[in-house]
């Protein structure tokens, strides 16, 4: 049994019977010196191909699954240990993702957001949108500037602060694994369009723009109002814009 240990956000987490896949996607610890936060063990060959995004959540006394066609997700419910048997290498991620994003809203930590996010002048900078928005897009064009997500961004949200983590939940652009950390200066929602303008949004439109764009919605109320409750926080202390931006760099100049 391979067994990998790595550190996502602040969590340490450890993964028995771990596929090569995994040790590219995470950074391994060099040793396990902390007790794990969450123990995670990985089955493959599992379900059909994937059919929809369509995930059930169903909860009985001591355990939580996650379904999709592709991928079963079994949490015990104090969220320490879990299982996942997933099809293939993509179904493992995205089980991954559904783990992970149910976990930090869990513990009330804070949420895993449909967005890339990128690093100017020691402030993270998230860019998200619907789907075709250009999230991915607005990574590329703001090279040379380090990623810290493409795809998944992590965001903590405690006592008024907002801190973005290096998110190894990637699509495109592999991340260089280093363990950073930068406090939340912006949020952008995509736009394209043949010139760049950035418009700031009410702090109401901006609760509801962002509701969307989160990966996890539980389906307990007590959970519901955690997730609420943070994108409230969010709103109230980060600026969130509208970006219409042509394809280059050039809406940067309305960023920085």
């Amino acid at each position: 049994m391979k067994i990998l240990h790595t550190k996502i956000g602040d969590h340490f987490i450890q993964f028995e019977n771990a596929p090569l896949y995994l040790f590219k996607m995470f950074r391994e610890l060099a040793e396990a010196n902390h007790q794990p936060d969450l123990t995670v063990t990985i089955q493959l060959d599992f379900g059909v191909p994937f059919l929809n995004d369509d995930v059930r959540e169903d909860r009985q006394a001591d355990r939580i699954y996650f379904r999709r066609s592709d991928y079963l997700v079994e949490v015990e419910a104090a969220f320490q240990y879990a299982e996942i048997s997933a099809y293939d290498e993509l179904a493992l991620k995205h089980a991954l993702i559904n783990l992970y994003s149910s976990f930090i809203v869990h513990h009330g930590w804070g949420l895993l957001l449909h967005s890339s996010c990128v690093i100017e002048n020691g402030e993270a900078h998230i860019f998200t949108g619907h789907s075709g928005a250009g999230k991915s897009t607005a990574a590329v064009l703001s090279f040379p500037r380090n990623l810290l997500s493409d795809e998944a961004t992590i965001l903590k949200i405690s006592a008024g602060k907002m801190e973005v983590f290096n998110s190894p939940f990637r699509s495109e652009i592999p991340s260089g694994g280093e363990e950073t950390v930068f406090p939340l200066g912006s949020i952008q929602v995509l736009h394209q369009s043949l010139q760049n303008q950035r418009i700031i949004l009410p702090k109401s439109d901006s609760l509801i723009t962002m509701i969307d764009k989160v990966f996890y919605w539980s389906n307990l109320p007590a959970h519901k109002k955690v997730i609420l409750d943070m994108l409230v926080e969010m709103a109230k202390k980060v600026p969130i814009y509208n970006l219409f931006f042509q394809k280059d760099n050039t809406f940067w100049e309305l960023i920085s």
